[in-house]
């Protein structure tokens, strides 16, 4: 059996979470709970091509909103 996710003939969708971490995800299967389709029903090139377009910030959402340590609180 090979891996879905690397069948460069197979047909794939962009999944995104509430994080806005992106995932590369084959079609034929059933999206997981928490993620949403930004971009689907394209080749895995096409998809990967939309990731490194869409998700230039690869922290969490929650990382790179958060407030930057106080040093001076030690």
């Amino acid at each position: 059996m090979t891996n879905p996710f690397d069948d460069a003939d197979a047909e794939y969708l962009v999944l995104v979470n509430e994080e806005n971490q992106h995932s590369l995800w084959p079609a034929f299967a059933d999206v997981p709970a928490g993620w949403a389709i930004v971009h689907g029903g394209d080749t895995r090139r096409a998809c990967v091509d939309y990731i490194d377009a869409h998700w230039t910030e690869l922290r969490p959402r929650d990382a790179f909103l958060a407030p930057e340590h106080d040093s001076s609180l030690g």
